[in-house]
């Protein structure tokens, strides 16, 4: 099931990223905060000029939530692109991957706060761009095709 959105941003930098969609045994989806910031988004991060995606995001839930994946069971969603959160006048471009976990995680780094919500609603949270109007309904979109 891969998705891809290209939506054209002119003028804009580009924030080259990868990103998981995290999905608990309970079926709901881990958001995090980053320091300082109000909204809430995936967990993942930039991706290094000699990285692949999936390694990026390997590296970013460890070095963020302590999370230790094996990048072989992350399944790719798609590309998707959004303005940016956190900085202003640029969008991300996002790797997506879906990984069902069942562990614990724990902020670190520059994540302040983790959240589980279900997927299905946004938990009365402020949510990023790239969350609220791609993520969450592509993966409630897939919900209802296999129901």
């Amino acid at each position: 099931m891969l998705f891809s959105t290209d939506v054209s941003h002119n003028n804009s930098a580009l924030i080259h990223i990868a990103t998981a969609l995290l999905i608990g045994p309970d079926g709901r989806t881990l958001l995090v905060r980053k320091r300082g910031t109000e909204a809430f988004m995936q967990p993942g991060g930039k991706i290094e000029a000699h990285e692949q995606p999936v390694n990026a995001l390997a590296r970013e839930l460890e070095e963020e939530l302590g999370l230790i994946i094996d990048p072989a069971h992350a399944s790719f969603l798609g590309q998707f692109s959004a303005p940016a959160a956190n900085e202003p006048g640029f969008v991300v471009k996002a790797e997506i991957f879906l990984l069902n976990i069942d562990a614990q995680v724990t902020p670190a780094a520059e994540i302040e706060e983790v959240i589980w919500i279900d997927p299905a609603g946004d938990g009365d949270l402020v949510l990023a761009p790239l969350t609220r109007d791609l993520i969450l309904p592509f993966y409630r979109a897939s919900l209802t095709a296999i129901a």
